[in-house]
């Protein structure tokens, strides 16, 4: 209950910053429409399918990192953490929130990408929003557990050449993981966002959901997991 109030909260706060909305549901859309134009038949296909993965990753993360150093800059986190509410409690609740949060901008944006932009894939449309909703959960929980060591702001941004772009590089949009360097394939091997591109590329390429494709989402909730863990265990109540 207390997860869900935390939840509930966050939504609350989530709702009344229409600056946050615009970034959460109108860019994802706008930019898969600039991909439309850059891209035409199969090839917008292919790349507009993983940025649907990519898009909730890399835009939850900022926001995640971001607000959670405004609570602990503002002293909320520590006013939170004098009542029964714990570190386990407060993460998930951003987890929860964020992911439902997450689920309308998968959804907007598969819709436009579907029906307005003509994206053809031979899998499901709603395996599509799934993935992109778990990952979406997985830059929740990076941006959580990397605000913990951020003062500023500034510093919670310039985390994501360090977290966020590497995995993009190695997840297969650019270069096939197979064309890459013996040690950089190691390198993605351990990195969960190419095991939801994998996902995405199967649902692209094959009609049915297959074990493999459940095992690649398994991987990425599960990397989500233990960095939301991580991110209680090295949570501070304020910011010096």
């Amino acid at each position: 209950m207390i997860t869900l109030a935390t939840a509930a909260r966050i939504l609350r706060q989530l709702r009344h910053d229409r600056r946050t909305v615009a970034l959460l549901i109108v860019v994802p859309t706008l930019l898969l429409a600039v991909l439309y134009y850059m891209y035409q038949g199969r090839a917008f296909d292919r790349v507009a399918l993983i940025m649907l993965g990519i898009f909730p990753f890399v835009i939850m993360f900022l926001v995640t990192s971001i607000a959670m150093l405004r609570e602990r800059t503002s002293g909320t986190l520590e006013r939170l953490l004098t009542t029964p509410l714990r570190k386990v409690d407060l993460l998930f609740g951003y987890g929860l929130a964020f992911g439902l949060a997450a689920a309308v901008q998968a959804a907007v944006a598969t819709a436009a990408a579907y029906w307005l932009l003509g994206l053809d894939t031979t899998g499901n449309a709603a395996l599509v929003v799934l993935i992109a909703v778990v990952n979406a959960v997985l830059g929740v929980a990076l941006g959580l557990l990397c605000s913990a060591f951020a003062r500023t702001e500034f510093q919670a941004v310039q985390f994501l050449p360090v977290v966020v772009v590497p995995q993009i590089l190695l997840c297969g949009l650019f270069v096939p993981r197979g064309q890459m360097a013996g040690w950089l394939q190691g390198v993605s091997d351990a990195l969960p966002l190419t095991y939801a591109v994998e996902a995405l590329i199967r649902v692209g390429s094959s009609a049915e959901a297959s074990a493999t494709l459940w095992r690649d989402v398994v991987i990425v909730a599960g990397a989500a997991l233990v960095a939301l863990v991580l991110a209680a265990a090295t949570l501070r109540r304020r910011t010096p």
